[in-house]
């Protein structure tokens, strides 16, 4: 029993570190992120934060992998279909709109992940690598749909249309963070413009 208790108070802290250091990374990027600052922001010392990670790299890395495992995780739960949505185009539309939804529930892995992208040091961060091999994971996940959906597109054309998917979600991404604009319209709208690309690629 006190090994139960142990164990969940060490993953209670876990979690406090993880939001005070996605919560100060989100506003001052990787290079403004201490540990000093996750541990006044959490109320846990240190030498607990050093406990749990090796260090700030290690840190920003769990906070990028760990928002994306519940985004992802987000997308596997099911979701109730209007009753509108009687067509493929429009159940298509409905599963975007389900991608910004849970986005909006777990923006961290992509808000710290660009902020990483662009950032350049002679040292590359674990958690940019980390979450350039996520790309890869959304990439690859979104080119096994939309194999299975555009049945009659050649593998070029779903090449192109996996690429038009993220930079769309990016730009779309960075608009919500700039203007608070709304996820769930605004990937409406990238379905709208994958079917429409889709369709002059068909042709």
């Amino acid at each position: 029993m006190v090994g139960i208790k142990k164990r969940a108070h060490g993953e209670a802290s876990r979690q406090r570190i993880l939001a005070a250091a996605a919560e100060i990374a989100g506003e001052r990027g990787y290079e403004g992120t201490s540990i000093s600052l996750v541990s006044k922001c959490s109320g846990l010392p240190a030498s607990s934060i050093y406990h749990h990670f090796k260090d700030k790299d290690d840190l920003i890395a769990a906070v990028v992998q760990t928002s994306f495992d519940r985004w992802f995780h987000l997308l596997q739960e099911p979701t109730e279909v209007p009753e509108e949505a009687e067509t493929p185009e429009e159940l298509f539309q409905h599963a975007m709109q389900g991608i910004g939804r849970a986005l909006f529930d777990s923006p961290d892995f992509l808000r710290l992940g660009l902020m990483l992208v662009l950032e350049h040091r002679p040292e590359e961060p674990t958690a940019r690598k980390d979450f350039l091999n996520i790309r890869k994971t959304v990439m690859s996940h979104t080119r096994i749909i939309y194999t299975a959906y555009f049945t009659d597109l050649k593998p070029d054309d779903i090449e192109s249309l996996v690429t038009l998917t993220l930079v769309l979600s990016d730009g779309l991404f960075l608009a919500h963070e700039a203007e608070n604009l709304d996820l769930d319209q605004g990937f409406g709208l990238i379905a709208l413009a994958i079917l429409g690309t889709a369709e002059q690629l068909m042709k």
